[in-house]
């Protein structure tokens, strides 16, 4: 095993595994309904695995957009009460100072989303965080990590429910599509990759190693 403290890891980066369920496609126009945020973190035996989550249901912000069919999709209601929403800088401002305090904690310089198709998940969180007028991103603005992309590699699928089964990670279809389900699972594929790849470059150390000594 490839053994690397997470922030010699990543390059100083901390990987946080987001996860947002909304109201259409369009960041700047669709509403943020659901975000969830997990991180990760090296176990005694060397294995990336799941460490805190964050979550929160969130308040449409005025006058935005939200798709019928999107909602079909989520199975969300946002007029439900019991949803107990906040509104969306309440929300970011919670989830970021949890960050912040882990990611200092790690010692690590900024975050970094990861997301399956991260791109989708980075510019809802962006989008946001400008609504909100929030100074304090721990994020950093355009640099992701993809596990759609690092699955397709690794394990010969983009979509996040057979890559799990790849990764014989279970994945229920009931519970997907909640933002914390989704971003659960997510981390769950993430630290498989992370775990398979360092085995997979200890072992070619390893080789290195041998082929100098027979030098």
């Amino acid at each position: 095993m490839l053994n690397l403290p997470l922030n010699a890891r990543f390059r100083g980066f901390y990987p946080v595994v987001v996860d947002v369920e909304t109201g259409g496609f369009n960041a700047q126009t669709d509403a943020l309904l659901e975000i969830a945020a997990v991180t990760t973190r090296y176990n005694d035996e060397g294995l990336l695995e799941v460490y805190k989550s964050y979550h929160y249901n969130v308040e449409p912000f005025e006058g935005a957009n939200i798709e019928q069919r999107a909602l079909e999709f989520t199975g969300i209601d946002p007029e439900n009460p019991l949803r107990n929403a906040v509104d969306e800088g309440e929300a970011l401002k919670s989830i970021f100072k949890e960050l912040r305090n882990e990611q200092k904690e790690a010692e690590c310089n900024r975050c970094v989303l990861v997301g399956h198709n991260a791109w989708f998940d980075q510019s809802f969180l962006n989008a946001a965080v400008e609504r909100a007028n929030i100074k304090r991103n721990p994020f950093h603005p355009f640099t992701s990590f993809d596990t759609a992309s690092l699955s397709a590699l690794m394990l010969g699928h983009t979509v996040l429910a057979q890559a799990c089964k790849r990764a014989e990670i279970t994945f229920s279809q009931k519970e997907a599509h909640s933002a914390l389900y989704d971003a659960t699972k997510t981390a769950e594929l993430f630290c498989h990759l992370v775990n398979r790849a360092n085995l997979a470059q200890a072992d070619e150390n390893f080789v290195a190693e041998l082929e100098v000594k027979d030098d």
